[in-house]
């Protein structure tokens, strides 16, 4: 494990202005389902493992009342310090705890539903998960629609797993639970809530 605070990357150097400018940028991609933005991400250093959009919006969101789940070869290196370090977040071992979750796209496993879907009583309460792509253009191509979109919006990120699709359709169907998507790439981020309706286009 990476304990060296000089081998860190930095953070937020003015912490107001560019988490509030953050948190605006992730609440947007999440009102408007399928529409990519840029997170604004300064001149914070992301640590190897992380893309930038995904350390900032966790510098953002991330404090020690919220558990982060990473991928094992993520957690005991550098962007388990890096987070450590500047959010004071836990991290687990187990999806079910976490409120925030980083995913590599072409990860076999975890599936969406090991994560907390939330429940009737508090689906607030279930985990946001960053999913990280190759790219938000040039995959497979979907269409999605519900909340916040007109009709209906066509985007194809690259870079997911088999059958990614089939378990946002499966998460979108426990609505109002489930678990909240921001597929990323880049500085830039893609929102799909759990409200948002997904169809594979043929």
């Amino acid at each position: 494990m990476i304990r060296d605070d000089t081998l860190l990357g930095a953070g937020f150097a003015d912490p107001v202005f560019q988490s509030q400018g953050a948190f605006r940028a992730v609440l947007a991609a999440l009102a408007e389902p399928g529409l990519a933005r840029d997170i604004g991400v300064g001149g914070v250093e992301a640590p190897a493992g992380l893309e930038p959009a995904t350390a900032v919006a966790l510098l953002t969101l991330a404090d020690y009342e919220t558990p982060i789940w990473l991928p094992a070869g993520l957690r005991d290196g550098p962007a388990g310090a890096w987070l450590r370090f500047h959010c004071g977040a836990a991290i687990v071992a187990e999806p079910g705890r976490a409120a925030f979750a980083v995913l590599d796209g072409t990860a076999a496993a975890p599936k969406l539903s090991a994560f907390n879907a939330g429940d009737d009583a508090f689906p607030d309460r279930s985990t946001t998960v960053f999913v990280q792509c190759a790219a938000l253009d040039g995959g497979q191509a979907v269409t999605l629609a519900g909340p916040g979109i007109k009709g209906r919006r066509g985007i194809a990120p690259a870079g997911l797993r088999a059958g990614f699709w089939e378990e946002v359709a499966g998460n979108a169907a426990l609505y109002p639970l489930g678990v909240d998507l921001v597929l990323i790439h880049g500085a830039r981020l893609l929102g799909l809530p759990r409200s948002t309706q997904v169809e594979e286009t043929r």
